[in-house]
Order: structure tokens, then C-alpha cells, then sequence
């Protein structure tokens, strides 16, 4: 038992014990997934930057989701490639509140960039008139930064409520270190731990509702027009397929942490806790890169020299 917070100074994690004998050879994957999450990620992003006929807002949203995605990977790979060739798994208590606050910021960032994704679609396809008018740059660049500030803070306030807390213990049973399970150390629950959590959860599952609901009336509107059809298929089809992989590996880990049996071996374990970090930095960028055909094309003729 500890007095209080301020003696508690690391906490152990769980999960790589197993993994002795193959540990280099895992370090190496790892390394090696890591740098293609960045290569693709970075690819998308710097060619919506330096090609001014992609500064549209569909496109500037879609490079700070992809900003996110380097920035919500960065607050795991980098601990989790130091922690695959040491023996001891350990964090400073600094160092797991903000890693906790990194992941925790970039899964709510996601859910806000893609509400903007959806509603930017739902303007350009039901509302085309009026599109320039209601999109305009002033517009997309206070959206931009509301949906980076409202996450940070709601996140932040959910992290000093976990670091006031006076915590009875030092371990972490996860390869990482997030808000939910430093917070059931803590020795007594106070009404902020359990009131801001609630209300983050709520506020962003009415993000997932608004993105569903708004993509179930385009279809819709799309139904009945092979023009819109078309431009549903090729710049909304690849956001709804992003959303689904972001919920779903999300919704992954959450139920698995809160409901999930502890019979499974510690190696599933450690990949439904990863698969967040590893599914959607690599597949969602690869889905963008293929079927948005103005980006695709740009990274073609980049590669080849050739105009397409």
C-alpha cells in the first residue's frame, strides 16, 4: 500500500514476459510495421501538402486524420520497441499519464476529423450549390482546430482527475498504459473519476451516431441519383470503410478490457491490445491512397515521373 500519489514513482507492465525467446525477432516486425506506418501515412501527407490542387477541405481533413494517426502511434511504438529488448517492463508514472493521454487524445481526434469528413460529404453531395460557400476556409480552419483543442482538453481533464488520484498499487496489466486501468488503482473513487470518463464516452459515441446517421441519409439521397453514386463510391465509400475499422478495433480492446475473458493466452492477449495501433495506421491510409484517384495518381506520377 502507498500513502499517496506522490511515492508511487513507476508501474510495471504486463505481457512481454512470455516472449523471451522470439523477442529480437518481434523487435524487428515491429520496427518494421512501425516504419511502414510511417511511410505510408507520411506519403499521403506530404503529397496533399505540396499539391495545391488537393487543398480542398475533403483533403485537409484527410491529411490531419493521418497527422493523427502518426501522432496517436508515436505514444506506443517507440515505448513498446524499448520494452521488446528489456528485461524489465517498467514506465515512470509521468511517462504512463502521458501515454495514456497521447492514445486516449488521438482515438477521440479520429472520431472528431471524420464527423468533419462525413459532414463535408454530406454538404458536397447533398448540398452542391452552396458547397463553396459553406466550406469555406475560414470554416474548415476553425473546424480543424476545435476538433484537435476539444479532444486535448476533454482528454487532459480525464488525465488530472487520474493523476490526483491516491493509488493503492503499481501494475499495469497491459503491454501500455491508458487512463481506464490507472485509474482502478486508485484506492477510493471520486465522482470526477467516474463523471468526465462517462461523459467523454457519451460525447464521442454521439460522434460515431452523426457519422452513421449522416452516411445513412447520403446512401440514400445516392439511391436515386447515378451522379451521386458515383461520387458516394469513390470519396465516401473509403471514409465509411475507415470509420468501421477505427469502431470496430477500438470497440475491440474496450470490451475485451471490461468483459473480456482471462483464459486467453497472454500472446492474443497483447494483439487485441495492439490492434487498434497496427489495423487502422496501415489499412486505412492504404485505402485512401487507392481508391481516392486525385491522390492516388499524385503519388503515381511522384514515383514513376510520368503525368498521369
Amino acid at each position: 500500500m502507498m500513502d499517496n500519489v506522490s511515492k508511487l514513482t513507476i508501474f510495471t507492465l504486463s505481457g512481454l514476459h512470455e516472449i523471451a525467446n522470439y523477442r529480437v525477432t518481434l523487435f524487428v516486425l515491429t520496427l518494421l510495421c512501425y516504419c511502414v506506418i510511417w511511410l505510408i501515412n507520411l506519403a499521403i501527407i506530404v503529397t496533399i501538402i505540396m499539391d495545391k490542387s488537393l487543398h480542398e477541405p475533403m483533403y485537409i481533413f484527410l491529411c490531419n486524420l493521418r497527422i493523427n494517426g502518426l501522432y496517436g502511434t508515436a505514444g506506443f511504438y517507440p515505448k513498446f520497441l524499448i520494452d521488446l529488448l528489456s528485461t524489465f517492463h517498467v514506465i515512470s508514472y509521468a511517462g504512463c499519464l502521458l501515454q495514456g493521454f497521447v492514445l486516449h487524445s488521438s482515438a477521440c481526434a479520429d472520431f472528431s476529423i471524420l464527423v468533419l469528413m462525413a459532414y463535408d460529404r454530406y454538404v458536397a453531395i447533398c448540398r452542391p450549390l452552396v458547397y463553396h460557400s459553406v466550406m469555406t476556409t475560414q470554416r474548415v480552419c476553425a473546424s480543424i482546430f476545435f476538433a484537435w483543442l476539444i479532444p486535448l482538453y476533454l482528454v487532459f481533464m480525464g488525465s488530472i482527475t487520474t493523476a490526483r488520484s491516491r493509488l493503492c498499487g503499481s501494475h499495469i496489466p497491459k503491454i501500455y498504459c491508458i487512463n481506464f486501468l490507472v485509474g482502478k488503482l486508485a484506492c477510493t473513487t471520486s465522482i470526477a473519476n467516474v463523471i468526465i470518463p462517462a461523459f467523454n464516452y457519451t460525447f464521442y459515441f454521439l460522434h460515431v451516431m452523426f457519422i452513421a446517421w449522416s452516411y445513412m441519409y447520403l446512401i440514400r439521397k445516392c439511391l436515386i441519383s447515378s451522379e451521386n453514386r458515383s461520387k458516394f463510391m469513390q470519396t465516401c465509400l473509403p471514409h465509411l470503410i475507415c470509420l468501421i475499422i477505427v469502431v470496430v478495433s477500438l470497440l475491440f480492446d474496450l470490451l475485451y478490457m471490461r468483459f473480456g475473458s482471462q483464459t486467453l493466452s497472454q500472446n492474443v492477449k497483447n494483439f487485441m491490445a495492439m490492434e487498434f495501433l497496427l489495423v487502422p495506421p496501415i489499412i486505412n491510409p492504404l485505402i485512401y491512397g487507392f481508391k481516392l484517384t486525385q491522390i492516388r495518381n499524385r503519388i503515381i506520377q511522384f514515383l514513376t515521373g510520368k503525368r498521369i
